[in-house]
């Protein structure tokens, strides 16, 4: 009696059927990577990041939005950056006196404005991208043409959830 309800085809065999619902992955795209392009790098951050419209992203977000969100970042990158660099040489003069402890403040600076770029692409996110289905993140990366690591900006493609598809 608990089948009564239940509708079964007999053409189709159930193994096959839930092996076809649990197997079901939507194809997840590369991630768009926006690399720094500025003349100046201090612990991998550089001074700024390209402003133009990457393939990836066409027909998913406008390039005046994107190319806003960029001009947001790149605008917290040019008010920070210049204190860096004083903080740098200053801490590279005494750096000898000082046994390696006048290169704190740098490091700290460093976090801070990584902590400034999170926020705003966090705001960004919440405000626009993750609608989109999109999610931008600061992100370490091994440099292409060498050994050393930099930040850049990743942008993922979040896999929209099927509505039509049942618990």
């Amino acid at each position: 009696m608990a089948n009564f309800d239940a509708i079964i085809d007999e053409n189709i065999e159930t193994e096959d059927v839930s092996r076809v619902s649990e197997d079901y992955v939507p194809v997840q795209k590369e991630s768009v990577v926006v690399r720094g392009i500025g003349h100046m790098t201090i612990f991998g951050l550089n001074s700024k990041f390209d402003p133009t419209f990457p393939q990836g992203l066409h027909a998913k977000v406008a390039p005046e939005e994107f190319k806003a969100t960029i001009d947001r970042v790149n605008r917290v990158l040019s008010k920070a950056m210049p204190i860096n660099i004083r903080w740098m040489l200053c801490g590279c003069i005494c750096c000898c006196c000082t046994l390696g402890m006048s290169m704190w403040p740098v490091v700290c600076l460093n976090k801070r404005t990584k902590h400034s770029l999170n926020k705003i692409l966090d705001a960004e996110n919440c405000h626009l991208y993750h609608k989109l289905g999109l999610h931008w993140h600061l992100n370490k990366q091994k440099c292409s043409s060498s050994n050393m690591k930099e930040y850049v900006l990743l942008i993922d493609f979040i896999p929209m959830t099927n509505i039509l598809r049942p618990d």
